[in-house]
């Protein structure tokens, strides 16, 4: 007999729970946790044999029109207040900081065109970005830094993070707003050539959503 057939338990002497209590277990564990989770990391706390997927769409559904729902958050997980019941909790908001508009800027940069250098983000804006720019959003836990690109001088990138997505309720990076959803809600306005952001690398089109990113979704942090 084998290590690992000692290791491993025997589905009929230990069959894993019905998929109610499954997820029963996996409501248990994302509401103790201050964090979204993976089902990786959700499936390690598990009894053996649980269909982690199954059981957290199963969940999922469960909460579908509720004032509280399971929300994806990249590849992670999390109980959030419902979308459109947001506004109730806007008294119990505390500011503690505001960014800086060339944070701001330099965040919907990032967020539209990920993975970004910081000479391709100075080239969009049109002008220098500062170190403390960029710290003091690593240390905000919205951008992190991403792979170096394969070039001369190996300059790293810059990428946003879960926890970006998490605050502003998005899935993934795909969920931004693009530039015709934005000029329908209003939010971009037509301006002459040579006003606000650079186009730079990516084009007038990529300018104009990652200012209008820094000028609505932002304005308030």
């Amino acid at each position: 007999m084998s290590q690992d057939d000692i290791a491993a338990p025997d589905p009929q002497r230990f069959p894993p729970p019905p998929l109610a209590e499954q997820e029963r277990m996996v409501e248990a564990i994302l509401f103790a946790s201050a964090e979204p989770m993976s089902q990786r990391e959700i499936a390690a706390r598990l009894p053996a044999g649980c269909d982690v997927g199954e059981a957290v769409q199963a969940l999922r559904a469960r909460y579908e029109g509720r004032g509280v729902q399971l929300a994806r958050v990249g590849d992670a997980w999390a109980f959030r207040t419902a979308a459109d019941l947001g506004f109730l909790m806007q008294e119990s908001v505390v500011e503690s900081r505001r960014l800086s508009r060339a944070a701001t800027e330099t965040l919907a940069i990032i967020a539209y065109h990920q993975p970004v250098t910081r000479a391709e983000i100075e080239e969009i804006r049109g002008v220098a970005v500062s170190r403390g720019t960029l710290d003091q959003l690593i240390e905000l836990d919205w951008v992190r830094i991403g792979r170096r690109r394969q070039t001369p001088g190996r300059p790293v990138t810059f990428v946003v993070t879960e926890a970006f997505l998490d605050h502003f309720g998005l899935e993934s990076a795909r969920d931004l707003p693009g530039l015709a959803e934005l000029r329908a809600a209003g939010l971009l306005e037509s301006r002459p050539p040579g006003e606000g952001l650079a186009p730079g690398l990516f084009g007038e089109e990529g300018a104009d959503e990652a200012e209008a990113m820094a000028e609505d979704l932002f304005e308030d942090e």
